[in-house]
């Protein structure tokens, strides 16, 4: 099989099948190799370790990981590749299953598995934030748009920092390890990648902390207190229990780091009882 790193083989394998990378579902293939081999050494993979990963693609990503020794479960949800991948995966330890990772049953996946990725742009975000809900991938290495790299690594205070900031800093650590340009991919994207690393923490979702989260960020420009009152909760409380935590009332939640977000969950759980 020919290297999938060359933008001229992937024009030619996806001509010789009648296709073309799908916009739509943020299909940008990698085509250097010097940086998947930046991926491969990131995700560190043990012989026959088990992989998950989601948006195969051409199987880029996926034959080198299965050639440095995982096992690889990989998802995707074009079945016009599925001509494509028997071709590039053919004779490698592969479990290919065609379906949308959005519905996908994670489950299934034993606790503490490894999650490696180049994600389509446009499931990135909400992906991750049900993987890291889920809790059953003890670490990550994922490919990223740069936006949603800065998101999730975002300190309060920032202009990235936001919901996806504080489920990331509630169950794992963060690290970006390195920027990818345009010119990596074919079709060439309009905006930078980045590798990202997340080390889930184990602490397991709490609905009612994000509840709070969301609420708090539902109109950025309005002070926390406003939009917790507007979701219901009331004034006097909210401000009882912003004076306890020392905050401004007129603190707006980009301002809270998550520790203090669950401290003021806690506050309001004890004003309610």
């Amino acid at each position: 099989m020919p290297a999938l790193t060359k933008p001229s083989t992937v024009r030619e394998l996806l001509e010789r099948h009648g296709l073309a990378a799908d916009r739509r579902l943020g299909q940008n293939f990698l085509v250097d190799a010097g940086l998947l081999d930046v991926i491969v050494r990131a995700a560190n993979v043990a012989p026959g370790q088990e992989v998950w990963e989601v948006g195969p693609g051409l199987g880029t990503l996926t034959r080198a990981l299965a050639q440095a020794g995982a096992r690889v479960h990989a998802i995707e949800k074009d079945e016009r590749l599925a001509p494509v991948l028997s071709e590039t995966l053919a004779n490698l330890p592969v479990e290919l299953e065609f379906a949308d990772a959005l519905d996908y049953d994670w489950s299934r996946v034993p606790p503490g598995s490894l999650f490696v990725a180049n994600l389509p742009y446009n499931v990135a975000t909400p992906l991750l934030t049900e993987l890291l809900r889920q809790g059953r991938f003890g670490r990550m290495v994922v490919l990223l748009q740069r936006e949603v790299a800065d998101r999730l690594a975002a300190a309060p205070g920032t202009p990235a920092y936001g919901l996806l900031s504080l489920r990331a800093a509630h169950h794992a650590r963060v690290r970006k390890l390195r920027d990818f340009p345009p010119e990596a991919f074919y079709p060439r994207p309009k905006v930078t990648s980045t590798l990202v690393e997340l080390e889930h923490s184990g602490a397991p979702d709490d609905p009612e902390l994000f509840r709070l989260v969301a609420a708090g960020f539902a109109q950025r420009r309005k002070t926390l207190r406003k939009n917790l009152e507007q979701t219901g909760w009331p004034r006097a409380q909210v401000e009882a229990a912003l004076e306890q935590l020392g905050l401004d009332p007129r603190v707006r939640a980009e301002r809270l780091d998550v520790q203090t977000f669950r401290r003021l969950r806690d506050l309001l759980a004890q004003g309610a009882s």
